[in-house]
């Protein structure tokens, strides 16, 4: 059975950073897959809704797909994960046999971009490999939320010369000496940046960028942490999920 699956990457949420091939992906697409996640955050559908109302074609088809539990706080992080897409992957092979067929086209609107903290691609990449599925990939790059969040504050991500770390909050106090410069973190529910930065550190935060709910808040951690932590807070409350992130810097001594 032979069928197109492409990786659509949308931007952090605005409908107006949604490139051109991105756009053009979207036009020959059968069934638009989407992983629901639950009353909490049907807002996230919503506004892939609203993508496909814009740019999809008449007459395109979404199909929900239930996603399987996970562990939000388990005792081997990796081998969670792996079994939570290998679930995904199983379900949304059914769907795809079932319900695309043969020589159709099904896509994944992603947010951001699919290649950076995204679990697509490797979902993917295990349908790829099944032996009753011949599935070409296709990925379309998106806006990060990483370059939407430097614009939305209108900095530079790093100083002259300096490189700059990518990673997540989980990860954020095991970074290694000499890479804690400029650093962009991701996926942080719990603001880690409070236990591991200093006072006098300079943070560049963001939620919901390029959406009219975008928050945007910048100081020194010492002046700002209090303010950050009520904003998320809110707005969480006020809309059911929260995407967001923030660039991290020392200050040079």
């Amino acid at each position: 059975m032979r069928i197109t699956l492409r990786l659509i990457g949308i931007g952090p949420g605005g409908p107006r950073q949604l490139t051109l091939q991105a756009i053009d992906a979207m036009a020959d697409v059968d069934a638009f897959l989407a992983l629901d996640k639950g009353a909490v955050k049907s807002g996230l559908l919503d506004a892939r809704r609203e993508i496909l109302e814009h740019h999809a074609p008449q007459g395109y088809s979404v199909i929900e797909i239930p996603d399987p539990p996970r562990d939000r706080h388990p005792a081997d992080y990796d081998a969670e994960v792996r079994r939570w897409h290998a679930a995904r992957a199983d379900l949304i092979a059914r769907i795809l046999t079932g319900q695309v067929g043969d020589g159709g086209v099904a896509a994944f609107l992603v947010w951001g971009d699919p290649a950076l903290y995204d679990s697509t691609l490797r979902i993917a990449d295990d349908l790829a490999a099944r032996d009753d599925l011949e599935l070409s990939v296709e990925v379309i790059p998106g806006v990060t939320s990483a370059s939407a969040l430097t614009a939305a504050h209108r900095i530079v991500a790093h100083r002259i010369g300096e490189p700059i770390h990518i990673t997540t909050g989980r990860r954020l106090a095991d970074t290694p000496a000499g890479a804690d410069g400029n650093q962009i973190v991701m996926l942080d529910a719990d603001l880690a940046f409070r236990h591991t930065a200093d006072a006098d550190d300079h943070i560049w935060w963001g939620a919901y960028l390029g959406t009219s709910d975008e928050i945007l808040i910048e100081g020194r951690v010492g002046d700002v942490t209090d303010t950050i932590v009520a904003a998320r807070a809110e707005a969480r409350e006020r809309i059911g999920w929260i995407m967001d992130i923030y660039l991290l810097r020392k200050t040079r001594s």
